[in-house]
């Protein structure tokens, strides 16, 4: 048996003929950028927050630089990071001129919360948790730790559509939630597409301008902005998604439980979810010493499977100034270096579950 890691035409085609109609009123509508299908969109998943607003743009890591740039965090301004994440989230901070400072991952693959304090400086601005793989961050104490040190909360929320901590949904714990609509995600486009929520006015004019050149009427440009907008498709077609999108949760919770329960492998080190916390389970990260050794098995037995992420952001070659090293960072880099994602999707038919499972269970490491 053959098991892709992902297969996203399986889920169009179980709704083909929603998308199709969507698709073909919004080109017979003439109006394709910045029009009623964005603006649908924007309240129906502000409503699915819990949020105020939500800002369309064209990707999640645009959301990421245009969070920062909406709360004035600019040139030699510090961040609290994740040193476990994908590069996206840290260039959220540096294409403001900030500084991200990083901090070392937990048991649950996560930002270590209990670690944030240490690295709070005169010049850290904001803390970023990114909820990875579809579980949120402890974000009780990274509230506590924001408002004994007055310092924004920006929630990278990329991978986490529809999780909550404590019954609070992900993306409303701060001051700004930024979410990314990539295909792939739990939410996803048919292409690149992004979000911010917020519960400020302010902020939310602000982050209209700044999508759209910094201008609310053409020729004025108020501010410094940029052309970052969600086009009519895209939201049309999230507009779909998002009416299915507790229903494709719980089809991948359902795998993941299955995972959870029936894999007893000993070399297999299988996802822990914190208490409080839900994970909406984007991927299924397991942990094994010979990865690659792990890999080839799986794959000799039909199952793809991808690694998140193998390089982390610290040591990127692009940041290679910074000067770390992988050992600065010895959980995260330990997580980069063994962590494997076993399939997980919606539509994902239920023998090759099985088969997953039954071949996973397989697993003898290598021989010697």
């Amino acid at each position: 048996m053959n098991v892709e890691y992902t297969v996203l035409k399986r889920g169009f085609d179980f709704h083909q003929k929603e998308y199709e109609e969507v698709a073909l009123r919004v080109m017979r509508s003439g109006w394709y950028i910045l029009g009623p299908e964005l603006k649908a969109f924007e309240a129906e998943f502000a409503s699915y927050t819990g949020s105020k607003h939500c800002i369309g743009v064209n990707s999640g890591t645009d959301a990421l630089i245009l969070a920062f740039r909406a709360l004035g965090i600019g040139e030699d301004d510090e961040v609290i990071v994740p040193a476990g994440t994908y590069i996206a989230s840290v260039i959220g901070v540096t294409e403001n001129g900030s500084n991200p400072v990083f901090v070392d991952s937990d048991k649950f693959l996560l930002m270590d919360v209990d670690d944030i304090e240490r690295h709070i400086t005169e010049r850290t601005k904001a803390i970023l948790p990114v909820h990875l793989y579809g579980q949120s961050c402890r974000m009780d104490k990274v509230v506590e730790i924001a408002k004994k040190h007055n310092l924004y909360i920006v929630e990278d929320c990329a991978q986490c559509h529809g999780a909550s901590y404590n019954g609070k949904m992900t993306g409303t714990f701060g001051t700004i939630g930024c979410f990314s609509f990539y295909p792939t995600k739990p939410l996803g486009a048919f292409g690149d597409a992004g979000a911010l929520v917020t519960d400020d006015d302010d902020l939310a004019e602000k982050l209209r301008f700044l999508r759209n050149y910094g201008s609310k009427v053409k020729h004025h440009n108020e501010i410094n902005g940029v052309n970052s907008r969600m086009d009519e498709l895209q939201a049309a077609i999230l507009r779909i998604g998002l009416t299915y999108l507790e229903e494709g949760n719980t089809e991948r919770c359902w795998i993941a439980e299955r995972y959870l329960k029936e894999i007893k492998n000993g070399l297999i080190q299988l996802p822990k979810v914190a208490e409080k916390a839900t994970n909406v389970f984007h991927l299924f990260p397991v942990i094994c010493e010979d990865r690659d050794g792990f890999q080839r098995y799986l794959l000799e037995n039909g199952i793809k499977t991808q690694v998140h992420y193998p390089i982390p952001s610290y040591v990127a070659e692009c940041y290679k100034e910074w000067g770390y090293a992988r050992e600065d960072f010895p959980k995260a880099s330990y997580i980069a270096e063994h962590e494997v994602s076993l399939p997980i999707y919606d539509c994902m038919p239920r023998d090759e579950v099985d088969w997953v499972i039954e071949v996973v269970n397989h697993y003898v490491g290598t021989e010697t």
